[in-house]
């Protein structure tokens, strides 16, 4: 080839190769039912049907390791405190399955991942919307809660 063409060539290269690099790099959004095919939907529908049961020890099983240190490292008063927050406020499986069917989005931004799952109210005082969101942390094909 003549010094002619790789000098032509060489910028188209560095530029497909760059735009590939940047396709690669983008985070990517999984909507709706196919959520729960991903390791982070399982591991969220998961860990909301234990806190509703109040299988805290079982549900923290699935936070990552810093997640788990500071929950042993909180006074049990506060513990206990916790527990019965998270659980008053969580659903059941199938109740946060379907929310995630209809309203969610999971963002997968490399090692890490978001899952919003926005639902519209409507009661006698109005419409309103409810936004639940969970960070998760992407570890050697497994999903864990980061917060």
């Amino acid at each position: 080839m003549s010094r002619r063409r790789l000098s032509t060539l060489a910028p188209s290269v560095v530029l497909s190769l760059s735009l590939c690099l940047a396709v690669e790099a983008a985070p990517a959004e999984i909507k709706g039912a196919a959520i729960l095919d991903h390791p982070c939907g399982k591991v969220a529908v998961t860990q909301m049907g234990l806190v509703n049961a109040g299988k805290m020890d079982e549900a923290n099983k699935l936070s990552t390791k810093e997640m788990q240190d500071m929950w042993a490292a909180m006074p049990a008063t506060d513990r206990t405190m916790m527990t019965g927050m998270m659980k008053s406020m969580s659903q059941t499986e199938g109740q946060y399955a379907a929310d995630i069917k209809a309203a969610g989005l999971l963002v997968v931004d490399g090692q890490a991942a978001t899952l919003t799952v926005q639902k519209k109210t409507a009661d006698a005082n109005g419409s309103g919307t409810s936004t639940t969101t969970q960070r998760f942390k992407l570890e050697g094909g497994r999903c864990l809660i980061s917060r």
